[in-house]
Formats: C-alpha cells, sequence, structure tokens
C-alpha cells in the first residue's frame, strides 16, 4: 500500500509545520512518526552493570512484596521521577541486605511493563496511520468524483453539494488527527526516557 501524495504533504504540513528534513522515511504506511521506530529496547543498554548471571528477560521472576509494589510505582507514569525517587529511598532502607540484585529485578519487571505498554503504543500508532491513509484515499476519491460531476455538460449540483460536505468533514477529521500525532508520536520516546532515568535510581543503590 502507497501513501497518498495528499497524505503526505498534509501530514508534514500540519504536523511538523512542512519540515521534512529529520521525517522518518514513508516507505513504511504504517509508521507516519518524525521520531525512528524502534519496536523492542535493550534492557542491557539502560542497565549498564552487568546482569545477574543466567537471567533471562523470558523467564525472569517477577518480586513480590515490597518490591512488587515498587514496580507498581515505577510503572505509573504519571507518578514524577522526584516521588519516584522517593518511592525508591524508602524501599532501600528496608531491603533485605541479602538480596543482591534485588534493584535489577524491580528494573526488570519495570522494564517489562513499560516495554508491554509501549509495543501497544506503537501498534496503536499503526493502526491510527492506517486509518489516516483510508481516509486520504477517500478524499482523494471524493475529490476526483467532484472533478468528473462538475466537467458534465450537466453537473449534478445536488451531488456535488453532498459531496462538498462530506470532503468538509473528511479532510477537517482528518487534519485534527495530524495535530494529534505530534503528542502520539512522542510518547514511544517518552516512555524509553522514563525507563532509562528509573533505571539510573535504581543503580545508585544497586550492590
Amino acid at each position: 500500500m502507497k501513501l497518498s501524495a495528499f497524505f503526505i504533504v498534509t501530514l508534514l504540513a500540519v504536523t511538523w509545520g512542512g519540515s521534512g528534513v529529520n521525517a522518518a522515511a514513508f516507505n513504511d504506511p504504517t509508521w507516519p512518526c518524525q521520531q525512528r521506530k524502534v519496536e523492542m529496547l535493550s534492557l542491557g543498554i539502560m542497565w549498564t552493570e552487568p546482569l545477574p548471571q543466567g537471567f533471562d528477560i523470558e523467564t525472569n521472576r517477577s518480586v513480590t512484596g515490597e518490591a512488587r509494589d515498587l514496580v507498581l510505582i515505577l510503572s505509573l507514569r504519571r507518578i514524577p521521577l522526584q516521588e519516584a525517587e522517593e518511592a525508591v529511598l524508602s524501599f532501600v532502607e528496608n531491603a533485605d541486605p541479602a538480596d543482591a540484585d534485588i534493584m535489577f529485578l524491580v528494573f526488570a519487571d519495570v522494564f517489562e511493563t513499560l516495554g508491554d505498554t509501549r509495543r501497544d503504543v506503537i501498534a496503536g500508532i499503526e493502526r491510527y496511520s492506517l486509518k489516516q491513509i483510508a481516509l486520504s484515499e477517500r478524499i482523494k476519491a471524493r475529490r476526483s468524483e467532484m472533478r468528473v460531476l462538475m466537467d458534465a455538460g450537466n453537473p449534478d449540483y445536488d451531488r456535488i453539494d453532498r459531496l462538498e460536505e462530506q470532503l468538509d468533514w473528511d479532510e477537517r477529521v482528518f487534519r485534527d488527527r495530524a495535530r494529534s500525532l505530534t503528542y502520539v508520536c512522542e510518547t514511544p520516546v517518552l516512555i524509553e526516557k522514563r525507563l532509562y532515568a528509573i533505571a539510573q535510581l535504581l543503580l545508585k543503590h544497586a550492590r
């Protein structure tokens, strides 16, 4: 499936002010964002200390008790990092000193939780993009029909008026959706940044 020229021009003009210098390649119709599409994050890159021997993210044992409570707090994106740090400090005061890997295991759980959220967001963006493509094609088809009707020897003005109303609505919806892409497209990056910041908070107390 190809993006129509109308979709490309409108999306660039509305969302990024017409500047496509750093825009993502449009050869992937499911990814309309300026930000590069990165589907999977690397836990090992964010956690700069050596991973526990034999650790496997696929078979990771989830933490329990107070550690699980900390995971739930850190996984809430609405919690400011300052409050997240306070929660970490409170946890550290009561943590079992014998569990040397506890901070990493907390991060592994947060990484998995927010990683799932991030993948859901990316999938949503892809679905959103396909809807925009379908809408742009519908707009294109209606414009084409209008041209045919206008060029006819005896134009059907009632049909033309209906098409104009439909076009006005579709274009308005298209523009509104395109504007919202600015925030939506930033969400995966914001989640990635939060994960990195949480890793830094926990690394301060990793033994």
